[in-house]
Parts: structure tokens; C-alpha cells; sequence
């Protein structure tokens, strides 16, 4: 009689996350409602609608180098998930036996089904990246007023607090296991840090253009030579399909080619917002504007808007609205915007 396979080590790391994300639900309900509420209003969109126009409030560079960063991450953290097959918690337990084997009280929730392949993170990795020029910013700002070292270094402090919160959610909704949460923010910290040591010139339009092309063309080629070579690269969508307990969890826009419209749909968006950037004195004027982040509240709101415009169900529509509504976001955040702003204010000033 032959002795039983002896696990791989990566099913013992996929099981060790499984009992890990069992002991994170039967946690405490406060804390159930907190992770939940973390993975939900943090996702990879909120860094285009939110963390983007509220980097305004501490400078025009900031803003674009927070958008810069999160795209390219972004559109990495889709090419790693195509060629690393990584697989998701809440359909592994079932595909590999493991929830046949042992009483496992797991749960899943509206934010659990993502469709797309599980390594890494894309929470944890485009989190990472687009949140450290504003860390960096606030960590120069502080320096500026004290030199406690501690204080200087707060910001940095905060910010793997909620990277680690983070992770930890993506691990309690059963979308990813603990390998892949640190991996994506290892991958996302190190690509904050290197893009920022090297930032584009942002005023020059056809740089933008270029990358918008580039990034989609690129993932188009990639795709097009994996599937040629054999390599099904689309083989999570039937999984999530069939061990999604909820068929309306099923978000079209966690699939890859959503992010790689939001992807080349940002870019062109900077790239039109070049086209038509703000006079270096009406820069100035509108940094003069109290308080300093009305353009930001403003951008907040446009953004909001924009985005709860209805789509249609036909699918090529669908991915042709996400890229519309991603170029409109920068130019009404970078260059309509902030023109309405002193347009207002010098109409206002006029006896």
C-alpha cells in the first residue's frame, strides 16, 4: 500500500493562511465591522478617487506623483498576478480538499470574490506605492517645524500600521493569504520608494501619452504571447465563478482588464492635464487660497460624482466607460478644477 503525497510547501503555506484567516473571524464583531470597512473604502480605486485629489491639499507634485506611482503598480501587480497563478483562500479550501478534511467555520463577503489571480496583493502592493510620496511629504513637512526624530518618522509609522491592516483584512475576507499580503507590500513600498528617487517630468504631455499606450499595448502583447504559448492566464474567473457563494459578488471591475483600463485611462488623463497646466502664477495664487484644501474638497466631490454615473451591462461599454471615467478624473482634478477655482475667486475680487 502506498503512503499518502506528502504536501507541497506551498500547500502547507496555503493551509497555514486558511487557519490563519479562521482565527481573524472569530474575532470580536467591532473588529469585524473595522477590517471589512478597511478593504471596502481602500481598495486600488479609492487611492484614483480619493487619496489622488486630497494630495492636493499638500502640493500639485504630490498629487500626480501619488497617480504616477499607483498606475504603474497597478499595472505590475497585474502582470505579476497573470504569471504567478497565484490561487484566493475562499476558492483554494475547496479545490483542494481542505474543507472536506477538516470543520472549517469560514465566511465569505461581498469584498471576498475578486476574480482575478491572488499574488500579490494589489490592496497591499498599489496601497504601498501610491501612499509613500504623501508619507515622504508629510515626514519633510514635520521637519520643517520640529527636529524630534520620532515626529519625523511618525508618518512612516502610521503608514505600515495600515499596511499591516491592510493585509490583515485582505486575509479575514478570504481574498488572499499572508504570503501574498506581504509580498504585495514589500513589492509596493520598494516601487514607492524607487519611483520617487526617479520622478517623470510632469509637464511634459507626450511622456504621459506614451506610457498610456505603452501600458496598454504592453499588457495586450503580454497577454496575447502567453495564450499563443499555451497559458491560460483567464483560468481564476471560472474558480471565483464556481466557489463564490454569491453570484452578485462578482464585480466586473476586480477583473485584470478593468485595472488596465483604469491603468491607461489615468495616464491619458495626465497626459491631457499636461496639455493645459496652471501658469506658474496662477500655481501661487491658488496655493493663497484659504483654506488650502478647497481644490481638494472640490476635486472629492467631482470625483464622486463622476463616478456614480451609470454604466452599461454590454461589456465592451462597460471597459470603455472605466477608461473614460479614469482620463476624465485627472484633468478635472489638475487642470479644470483648480482654472474654476481662481476663475471664481478673481470674479469674486472684481468691484
Amino acid at each position: 500500500m502506498k503512503p499518502p503525497p506528502q504536501p507541497s510547501a506551498m500547500d502547507v503555506l496555503h493551509e497555514a493562511g486558511i487557519h490563519a484567516a479562521v482565527a481573524l473571524q472569530a474575532g470580536p464583531p467591532w473588529l469585524e465591522h473595522f477590517w471589512l470597512f478597511l478593504t471596502s473604502h481602500l481598495d486600488p480605486n479609492a487611492i484614483y478617487t480619493v487619496c489622488f485629489p486630497l494630495a492636493r491639499g499638500l502640493d500639485e507634485r504630490v498629487s500626480v506623483m501619488v497617480l504616477w506611482v499607483a498606475l504603474v503598480a497597478e499595472w505590475l501587480n497585474v502582470v505579476f498576478k497573470w504569471f504567478l497563478f497565484g490561487e484566493r483562500p475562499y476558492w483554494w479550501v475547496h479545490e483542494s480538499g481542505l474543507s472536506s478534511r477538516e470543520q472549517l467555520p469560514l465566511r465569505q463577503f461581498p469584498a471576498t470574490c475578486e476574480t482575478g489571480p491572488g499574488s500579490p496583493s494589489g490592496h497591499c502592493m498599489i496601497l504601498g506605492a501610491a501612499l509613500w510620496p504623501i508619507v515622504t511629504a508629510l515626514s519633510q513637512g514635520v521637519s520643517r517645524y520640529s527636529q524630534s526624530r520620532l515626529l519625523r518618522l511618525s508618518p512612516f509609522l502610521v503608514y505600515v500600521l495600515l499596511l499591516v491592516a491592510m493585509g490583515l483584512s485582505r486575509i479575514f475576507v478570504l481574498a488572499h493569504f499572508p504570503h501574498q499580503v506581504i509580498a504585495g507590500s514589500l513589492a509596493g513600498m520598494a516601487l514607492g520608494w524607487g519611483l520617487q528617487r526617479r520622478p517623470p517630468n510632469f509637464l511634459r504631455y507626450r511622456f504621459f501619452l506614451g506610457a498610456a499606450l505603452g501600458l496598454l499595448l504592453g499588457a495586450t502583447a503580454l497577454h496575447g504571447l502567453a495564450t499563443a504559448a499555451g497559458l491560460d492566464l483567464d483560468w481564476s474567473l471560472l474558480r471565483a465563478s464556481a466557489r463564490c457563494s454569491d453570484p452578485s459578488w462578482l464585480r466586473p471591475e476586480t477583473r485584470p482588464w478593468a485595472s488596465l483600463c483604469r491603468v491607461s485611462g489615468s495616464a491619458l488623463g495626465l497626459a491631457l492635464a499636461a496639455l493645459h497646466p496652471l501658469s506658474r502664477r496662477a500655481a501661487e495664487e491658488l496655493r493663497g487660497l484659504e483654506p488650502p484644501l478647497g481644490s481638494a474638497a472640490l476635486g472629492l466631490l467631482a470625483l464622486d460624482m463622476l463616478h456614480k454615473l451609470p454604466t452599461s451591462d454590454r461589456t465592451a461599454l462597460w471597459y470603455l466607460n472605466v477608461g473614460a471615467r479614469y482620463t476624465l478624473g485627472p484633468v478635472l482634478v489638475g487642470s479644470l478644477l483648480p482654472q474654476l477655482i481662481l476663475s471664481l475667486r478673481r470674479l469674486r475680487a472684481t468691484p
